[in-house]
């Protein structure tokens, strides 16, 4: 079997690919990094390295690479013979890649290949695959054929691989654990059951469930690490302070994903500790910049701390941790960061007020109004 990746990065490589590689895939991975690119090429093959105790070294093989800017009628080609299409790439990115696949979509329809397909967007957003289908039809004068052929079921993926460098520039270190979910009444393929992905009817509760908690979670260590001066996840979660902010907010997220949708809470209590392990893996070293990078971005009306924050009213829970992390990451400040930069000069220039309704899109005065004191609070710190 055939796969075609875009997005050769660290997950790319040391989540996907492993899976599709368990899977006896041959994968092709289509990035514009034409230096990773090349090796792929050369190599045919890379190491996936455990961060535990074991630190147990996978051989990932059968792979090559294709440059989407230097060689796209080659990824075309290759999406003629394909059986998936999976992407880990950025939110940001898929609309930039929509094009190319809306052609391999024509060329698949002119050659007659009347074989389906899925798509799977492995991003860290709600609605992914339904968001790139969405952006590939703008591209397409007749969708019949992709209506009938071609599937976009939304997927749910979770495995912390932090920024790393080595020698070995296709050399990636990942935590053990694991977990990709797709929602099966999405695949126009359902016969196509890779091992080590977990198929569901309803996917909304799984990928709330990982947003809420991994995404809230991370996000909070790094901003609240951040504001204490730390350089690293596992430095901040040494620290008291950290730990105690985030079961507070992990306590507030709970509640909401038990209430909203009957997860089990001892279960689900279960679900939080492992996370708050998983951060203090000290076999994995992740930058606080890097998990705390994009702040308008994670202060997005869908995104981890505003959509819940949101939820929480309508359920009547108490979101007063939540709100005061949405006070410290519009306070954070990384000089290296585009957004950061931004949001800076965003409030130098109007009142904090006015930043956060601009931002969020929360029209909710009351909430607003309390938004601020907090933010305001900590811009003092």
């Amino acid at each position: 079997m055939k796969a075609v990746h875009f997005g050769a990065g660290n997950i790319g490589r040391g989540f996907i690919g492993e899976i599709l590689h368990k899977n006896k895939f041959e994968v092709t991975f289509v990035d514009v990094n034409q230096e990773i690119i090349e090796q792929l090429k050369t190599e045919g093959k890379y190491m996936i390295g455990l961060a535990d105790e074991s630190h147990q070294q996978i051989s990932i093989d059968q792979v090559t690479g294709l440059n989407n800017q230097l060689e796209p009628e080659k990824v075309l080609l290759a999406m003629l013979d394909v059986d998936i299409i999976t992407t880990a790439i950025g939110p940001n990115i898929l609309p930039l890649i929509a094009p190319l696949l809306a052609q391999g979509i024509q060329l698949r329809e002119k050659e007659n290949i009347e074989q389906t397909l899925d798509i799977v967007a492995c991003e860290n957003m709600i609605g992914g695959s339904s968001f790139l289908k969405e952006e590939i039809k703008k591209h397409l004068s007749d969708i019949t054929y992709l209506d009938e052929w071609i599937g976009f079921p939304d997927a749910a993926v979770d495995r912390i691989v932090p920024a790393q460098s080595h020698e070995d520039i296709l050399y990636v270190e990942v935590e053990p654990f694991s977990e990709w979910v797709i929602n099966k009444k999405q695949m126009k393929n359902p016969k196509l059951v890779l091992e080590g992905v977990h198929y569901v009817d309803d996917l909304e509760p799984y990928i709330e469930r990982k947003l809420f908690s991994v995404n809230t979670g991370h996000a909070t260590v790094a901003y609240t690490g951040a504001l204490l001066g730390y350089q690293t996840i596992d430095e901040a979660m040494e620290d008291s302070l950290v730990l105690a902010q985030l079961k507070a907010v992990l306590a507030e997220t709970g509640e909401l994903l038990v209430t909203k949708w009957g997860f089990d809470k001892d279960e689900h209590n279960k679900y939080i500790e492992k996370i708050i392990k998983r951060f203090q893996n000290k076999y994995i070293s992740d930058s606080i910049s890097r998990v705390a990078r994009t702040p308008i971005r994670k202060l997005g009306y869908e995104e981890r701390f505003i959509r819940p924050i949101r939820e929480m009213g309508t359920y009547d829970i108490e979101a007063n941790h939540l709100i005061a992390m949405a006070g410290m990451v519009l306070n954070y400040k990384d000089p290296a960061d585009e957004e950061s930069q931004r949001l800076q000069e965003m409030l130098n220039k109007q009142d904090m007020k006015s930043v956060i309704a601009e931002i969020t899109n929360i029209n909710d005065e009351s909430l607003l109004v309390e938004m601020t004191i907090d933010a305001k609070r900590y811009a003092k710190k």
